[in-house]
């Protein structure tokens, strides 16, 4: 009894870092590459002993895993879209061992297009049934917006197309240029199509010429919010609550906005009092929060703080940075270290003109 005792300890033992998971993976790896290879029950014998080890290192961890040729096996992690978790699958994936017969990808990599071929139900997804065109806005000259078309669209199957289509683009352009790169997509049919229409091999090409073009526009862009003007404004929510927010002001005004085109959006849940407003202490814990964020998301490095609105229970800061890596782990960081003080919560998502802030601006709805 004591040594079964001891083996189910060992087995349960959390994974706590990379280090433990990548341990535990080696422990047993022979028996998820017999499972792969002999396509056995992949989803038994090793998916389902993966995915609550991957949950216990972090929310928001996905995968695929299958023969890269007739020696190696490869698992691939992912992260379904989700911008703020890419740097801590990239780090997992960078930090595990050297295993024999194993191959180890961070996101899903770009495929040939001849390759891709996504089949859901009677609907296809592939060059032959794809096209898209460029959708020019004079307003927003770096916005990447584009139109991609299928031939058997039609309005009752909309929902079909858009999943697929974007399943697509995942595989065709590789996880991270699916997230990163396009700023708006539409979809639709060739009957609603408002430009000649380009093979969707082209899409990978065009991504690179307007990224490459945006590159050397912007590169170099540097902003010092040191002499910046903070307003403060106040407004009623709907239920009759105050809102309160601080905003700079000159920086909404900034004409090189697209510079930082990624936007951190911070959420504090605490007890509010009858009016929704943090008591004393709970606010001095914020603003401490706040001050540490400020030390390592610095304007000269790229991290702009625009403001924070506090109302209903909720306070909410906003960052627009030029990229998205190390504010994810920045936040991940201080949200560990206020876990047991503060209920924070985080997101990160491309915003090139920063319409999310247009209501802290007069005159712009």
């Amino acid at each position: 009894m004591g040594l079964l005792k001891n083996l189910l300890g060992k087995k349960d033992e959390p994974i706590l870092s990379n280090e433990d998971f990548w341990r535990w993976f080696e422990e047993n790896q022979k028996d998820f590459y017999k499972v792969l290879k002999k396509q056995g029950n992949v989803e038994r014998d090793f998916f389902d002993r993966l995915s609550p080890k991957l949950e216990q290192l972090r929310d928001g961890y996905w995968f695929l895993a299958g023969m890269y040729d007739k020696d190696t096996a490869e698992l691939v992690l992912t992260v379904d879209g989700h911008i703020k978790n890419i740097a801590f699958v990239e780090e997992l994936v960078d930090s595990a061992p050297q295993i024999d017969g194993w191959r180890f990808t961070a996101l899903k990599p770009a495929l040939d297009i001849n390759d891709v071929n996504i089949r859901m139900g009677d609907l296809e997804f592939n060059k032959d049934k794809l096209a898209f065109y460029s959708n020019d806005r004079p307003d927003y000259p770096d916005e990447i917006d584009i139109t991609v078309v299928h031939s058997d669209y039609r309005t009752d199957i909309r929902e079909p197309v858009i999943n697929g289509t974007y399943i697509f683009l995942d595989n065709y352009l590789g996880e991270l240029n699916s997230v990163t790169s396009v700023d708006t997509i539409q979809i639709t049919g060739k009957d609603d199509a408002e430009k000649e229409l380009a093979p969707i091999e082209k899409l990978r090409d065009f991504l690179i010429w307007r990224q490459k073009e945006f590159v050397e526009k912007y590169e170099g862009t540097r902003y010092d919010t040191e002499n910046d003007n903070y307003h403060s404004l106040e407004a009623t929510l709907n239920n009759g609550m105050p809102l309160l927010a601080i905003v700079n002001s000159a920086l909404l005004d900034w004409d090189r906005k697209a510079s930082h085109p990624w936007i951190l959006s911070i959420e504090i849940k605490y007890n509010g009092n009858e009016n929704g407003m943090p008591d004393e202490e709970t606010y001095s814990l914020m603003n401490e929060f706040e001050d540490g964020l400020m030390l390592e998301l610095k304007d000269t490095d790229g991290y702009l703080n625009i403001g924070r609105q506090t109302a209903d229970h909720t306070r909410e800061i906003y960052f627009a940075c030029k990229d998205f890596r190390w504010p994810s782990k920045v936040l991940h960081k201080h949200q560990l270290e206020y876990r047991h003080r503060l209920d924070i919560g985080y997101d990160i998502y491309k915003d090139k003109y920063w319409q999310s802030f247009d209501r802290f601006r007069p005159g712009i709805n």
